[in-house]
């Protein structure tokens, strides 16, 4: 199939990983970058081992016709307009989360993509992605605990001004909330566990550290939040980004036949299980903040793959993104008004 050929736009932190996953995904040849900072191909090649175009200008990344793709490690605030920017220009694009700081930019996302069907989107919420989710549900179609009623999934990292990204990620209008900055991987997580079942209202509360270091957040950068389905499942989901301890994946599902905690797990499918110790489900954690920990290389082969059969992208596509962001707004909306939130009042 046709090799295809993408520009990485914004090279801060995420960057890095989109480069060097991009560089080992068969299928596609990186062959541009795009940053403000508009630094020279000779620094560019020296720093990615790569001899790439380098545009200052997103627009004539767009314009480029050799360019069929774009990755974009922009801050926060810019992905929406420039995801609508590269749909309408008929690239395939990969939006790094959060697509969006709000409900109305991200429905505009949502449509655009609607309106241009050809389009391949792709949405960082890469962790559905790794070798432990996709172990849990392997473990969950397989029946091994039955069917789930509560299932917890949380989300730990601090992040305060050791992190390059704090200045801007700290505002409300860069970082936006504790789950839009974080947390909403573990939202994101939840859904998929609980088999993306439709939520009915969302109740959540914020709160924020005493610690010296946290304090120049704009927003409250702890929140827990209680998810509701249709089917009667209850669901909880903690974000926060102001902890002091090491970064933690939390996972904790309870079924009919067993229960899941984090890598371990206890089923009465099983005979000879020991009723009253876990056992160990052997594989690779969520268990690392930094990017380029992060599973991104199976999530770029299936983007590339559906970029090449024309088919729209699993697990991570713009429909999947949408439900997550949805209660991601939800939440901080919840949170702000002391009430619990019906998803039909965001979906009118």
């Amino acid at each position: 199939m046709r090799e295809i050929k993408a520009a990485v736009v914004g090279l801060g932190w995420v960057s890095g990983a989109h480069i060097e996953t991009l560089k080992q995904t068969k299928g596609v040849r990186l062959s541009a970058v795009c940053s403000q900072r508009n630094p020279s191909s000779a620094e560019v090649e020296t720093q990615y081992g790569l001899p790439l175009k380098v545009y200052a200008d997103y627009q004539q990344v767009l314009a480029d016709p050799d360019i069929d793709m774009v990755s974009l490690c922009t801050r926060n605030p810019l992905h929406a307009e420039q995801a609508i920017a590269a749909i309408k220009a008929g690239k395939h694009v990969y939006i790094e989360k959060p697509i969006a700081l709000n409900l109305e930019d991200c429905r505009r996302i949502r449509d655009e993509a609607q309106r241009h069907p050809k389009v391949c989107i792709c949405v960082g919420f890469e962790c559905r992605f790794s070798q432990q989710v996709t172990l849990l549900r392997q473990v969950l179609d397989k029946g091994l605990i039955g069917e789930i009623h509560y299932a917890e999934v949380d989300y730990y990292h601090g992040i305060g001004p050791w992190y390059g990204q704090f200045p801007w990620s700290c505002r409300k209008d860069g970082g936006g909330s504790a789950l839009l900055s974080g947390g909403c991987h573990a939202l994101d997580a939840l859904l998929l566990l609980m088999g993306d079942t439709r939520v009915t209202e969302v109740s959540s509360y914020e709160t924020k550290s005493k610690a010296a270091c946290f304090q120049d957040y704009e927003y409250n950068p702890c929140s827990v939040s209680i998810l509701k389905f249709a089917d009667g499942k209850l669901g909880k989901v903690t974000a926060s980004i102001d902890c002091l301890q090491p970064y933690y994946f939390h996972f904790q599902l309870l079924g009919s036949k067993g229960s899941i905690l984090d890598n371990k797990f206890y089923s009465t499918e099983l005979s000879g299980l020991n009723p009253n110790k876990w056992s160990q489900l052997e594989t690779i954690l969520l268990d690392s903040g930094d990017v380029v920990d992060h599973p991104y290389q199976p999530q770029f082969q299936h983007f590339i793959a559906a970029i090449q059969n024309q088919q729209p992208m699993p697990l991570t596509g713009i429909e999947e993104a949408y439900r997550s962001h949805l209660l991601c707004y939800a939440a901080e909306k919840s949170a702000i008004a002391g009430r619990t939130i019906q998803i039909a009042e965001l979906e009118a």
